[in-house]
């Protein structure tokens, strides 16, 4: 079901770069606490790291996934444990390889399709968290891409029992052209200069993997995933990693309740590569905005009083699953 979302911007925040660039500037009110760590040993050898938030055991336990180059430090996951503890839940941000501060042992990185991952730490929670307790997943930009095509893949088998994606690149190849035009570039420019880095603190490990003369100039999405996403995760090339990866292409076999928050304005996803009605399964409810650019959703509380609409669309969906 495709639907018209029910938020409503500032009047003086409707554009999209503005809806985009404020939340990352210390406009929060979210968890502000020291989050437990725990270092989750995987089946090939690396690790990832989890970081909690724990209540009542039995409570519902909020998984967070973050995006590109995220972590439990952004801001939008901050917004998301925060909503967690007022709803007396327990939270945890599952970080993708070499996220969290200490670069991954094998010579591989993350990318938006590695759902063995995220396999992984359900699995890892269902055996160590109480029988019956609910699991309701969220994932932002690229890690709602993943989470889309996780249950894609699971169908009703999965081991989610309810799931929201946020500000999703459905189209990783239009994704990537859309960042690099315009105003967005400056993001892409950003995001670029964080994963060049890890590339270069991880040299001695991927050295003979991938050409690194080219890896290291890469000026865009296209070529990087050329040069390294592709090489070192063992797709034929960019267009091989967006075809297999792009989440659009499991939103009809999706089998748990979904809901899925974009706007058409997001400077990331040309609203031209947004799913239709024919590509989204009846558990999915997708609701478009006009405004509210990327992982924004700045509302209007009371007159020049913004609020962050974003958790407590989430958490509200989740709570009709109880």
């Amino acid at each position: 079901m495709i639907t018209s979302s029910g938020f409503r911007p500032i009047p003086q925040l409707k554009n999209r770069h503005l809806q985009t660039i404020l939340p990352n500037l210390g406009f929060r009110r979210g968890y502000r606490g020291v989050l437990e760590r725990e270092t989750l040993e995987l089946p090939d050898g690396d690790f990832l790291h989890l970081d909690w938030l724990k209540h009542d055991p039995k409570q519902p336990l909020l998984l967070c996934l973050h995006g590109l180059e995220g972590s439990s430090r952004s801001n939008y996951a901050g917004d998301l444990v925060g909503e967690a503890q007022k709803a007396g839940w327990n939270a945890v941000v599952m970080h993708f390889r070499g996220c969290s501060g200490e670069l991954n042992r094998l010579p591989r990185s993350y990318h938006g399709g590695d759902t063995a991952d995220l396999a992984s730490v359900l699995s890892h929670l269902r055996q160590t968290g109480p029988a019956h307790r609910k699991i309701f997943a969220t994932g932002y930009s690229l890690g709602g891409n993943l989470l889309l095509k996780y249950l894609g893949e699971q169908g009703r088998s999965s081991a989610i029992d309810a799931a929201a994606a946020i500000s999703v690149p459905f189209d990783l190849y239009g994704a990537a052209l859309t960042v690099d035009q315009g105003f967005s570039r400056r993001y892409q420019g950003y995001l670029m200069r964080k994963m060049l880095g890890r590339v270069r603190a991880k040299s001695h490990q991927v050295k003979g993997l991938i050409d690194l003369e080219k890896a290291l100039n890469s000026r865009n999405f296209i070529e990087f995933d050329e040069y390294v996403t592709a090489p070192l995760h063992g797709f034929d090339g960019h267009r091989d990693y967006y075809n297999r990866c792009s989440s659009i292409g499991f939103l009809k076999d999706i089998g748990v309740p979904t809901l899925v928050l974009h706007s058409r304005d997001d400077p990331f996803l040309n609203p031209r590569y947004l799913p239709t009605e024919e590509q989204i399964s009846d558990s999915v409810r997708a609701e478009y905005s006009e405004h509210g650019g990327h992982v924004g959703f700045i509302a209007q509380k009371k007159p020049w009083q913004p609020m962050l609409w974003l958790p407590r669309r989430i958490l509200q969906h989740f709570g009709e699953q109880l």
